[in-house]
């Protein structure tokens, strides 16, 4: 809740213009947004409530249209209704499909009819079929070809909505695609701009942010000044020198770094983020499981040595396992994990040795170099710290003001998962920089 009293007109409106602003931040991000048919659960209470009324509704209409004489008054209410959804999909050039449409659903006279007692629904519903084929999209050419064979009246009106809904779907789809690059071109100074007018009504509700960013400027504060290994393309990455106030840019770049590490049972995601919150923590999941995989790939390969891991797919095979074994992992279940993975690495060894005509590994190595690949889990295990601020150090330079320009060499050790990395900082930058913007 905001701390000031805001009435409810007042909360609502800003709901509304969150649930806008969040709209048009996910078509800009997300390339593959869709808006998406919601499907309930087939034994939720919701789902049957839906079928009961629906049947309701459909049965109804047939008790109508077997009246003697007929009652076309539901009947032709929703063949209105259809002509309006056909009307709705038709574009400004579409003329000729608009007055198809008027012509095959001209109201005064399917009234006139329906008053004397001779509307031949099935008919009239049939006539749309015909534009609903030039309207649809191919995918769903299938759907309106089965309506054709459809004969009783109720059931070929109830299946014309069915694909109207879908028709809709693929029309707003279609809208959002062509929308998109106006929509990029100008969500920076439209975001910009609602963000604002959310701040003007509710001024004091930027306290996750703010802690956030006290967090990034004690950490920048307490660096202490070291010489770059290599000329820095991006001075806001460099520490502050001691005593010196540290650059917004570096506390907001050592902020969205911080992000790669947050623990979402202890703190509050910042409010400037919260859109980008499950897609940012996705990215952390990732890194984590990265760090792991570059680990495991590190301490095989120092306990078995450069012949081994020069042997063609070998590395590749034991990355594709390792992988597979963390997938979606928590961290509290990682070394239940890393022990599959080491039995896995093992066998992987042995078949590569057994190929390349070398003795296996002795039975202390092999205890060993599982126990090392456990011992991964451990928080403080040398190998995985080191893994860590380097991959971390790697991601920094994406999100740096200098992002997309700056050379991005990449760090030692990490040559095998090169691929991955890559494809996450160009993914976590495009967020962070969108933000930063």
């Amino acid at each position: 809740s905001p701390p000031q009293m805001l009435s409810t007109s007042e909360l609502l409106e800003a709901a509304h213009e969150v649930s806008k602003l969040t709209l048009a931040h996910e078509i800009v991000l997300n390339r593959d947004f869709k808006v998406q048919a919601v499907t309930l659960a087939p034994n939720s209470l919701e789902n049957r409530v839906k079928e009961t009324v629906h049947r309701a509704f459909w049965d109804r209409l047939k008790e109508q249209l077997s009246a003697t004489p007929p009652d076309y008054t539901q009947a032709v209410q929703l063949l209105q209704e259809i002509k309006e959804a056909l009307l709705s999909l038709l574009l400004p050039r579409h003329q000729r499909l608009r007055s198809q449409i008027e012509a095959a659903l001209d109201l005064e006279l399917i009234r006139q009819e329906a008053a004397h007692g001779a509307l031949d629904v099935g008919s009239v519903a049939a006539r749309v079929l015909g534009t609903m084929a030039t309207l649809c999209a191919p995918a769903r050419d299938e759907d309106v070809r089965a309506l054709r064979s459809l004969t009783d009246p109720v059931q070929l009106l109830r299946e014309i909505f069915r694909v109207l809904d879908l028709m809709k779907m693929d029309m707003l789809n279609f809208t959002i695609q062509s929308l998109r690059p106006h929509l990029q071109e100008h969500s920076i100074q439209y975001e910009r701009k609602k963000f604002q007018e959310l701040l003007d009504k509710l001024p004091s509700s930027l306290d996750h942010t703010t802690a956030w960013l006290r967090e990034a400027a004690a950490d920048v504060s307490a660096c202490p000044p070291a010489a770059p290994a290599r000329p820095v393309a991006d001075v806001s990455l460099l520490p502050a020198s001691r005593g010196a106030a540290p650059s917004p840019a570096a506390v907001l770049s050592r902020a969205y770094v911080n992000l790669l590490r947050w623990e979402p049972a202890h703190k509050e995601y910042p409010e400037t983020l919260f859109m980008d919150r499950a897609r940012l923590q996705q990215v952390r999941s990732q890194v984590n499981q990265l760090v792991l995989v570059a680990a495991v790939l590190l301490v095989t390969s120092g306990m078995c040595g450069s012949t081994l891991f020069g042997s063609p797919g070998f590395v590749a095979r034991l990355k594709r396992v390792t992988k597979v074994l963390l997938e979606g992992l928590s961290w509290t279940r990682c070394e239940e994990a890393l022990q599959d993975v080491g039995d896995q690495v093992l066998q992987e060894v042995g078949r590569t040795l057994s190929r390349l005509g070398h003795p296996p590994l002795s039975k202390d190595k092999c205890a060993s170099l599982k126990g090392q690949i456990r011992s991964i889990a451990d928080e403080d295990n040398a190998v995985r710290r080191v893994v860590e601020q380097r991959i971390h150090s790697f991601l920094s330079l994406f999100v740096s003001p200098n992002g997309p320009n700056c050379p991005k060499d990449l760090p030692k050790g990490l040559d095998a998962i090169q691929e991955e990395l890559l494809a996450l900082g160009r993914r976590f930058g495009s967020v962070i920089h969108h933000n930063r913007q």
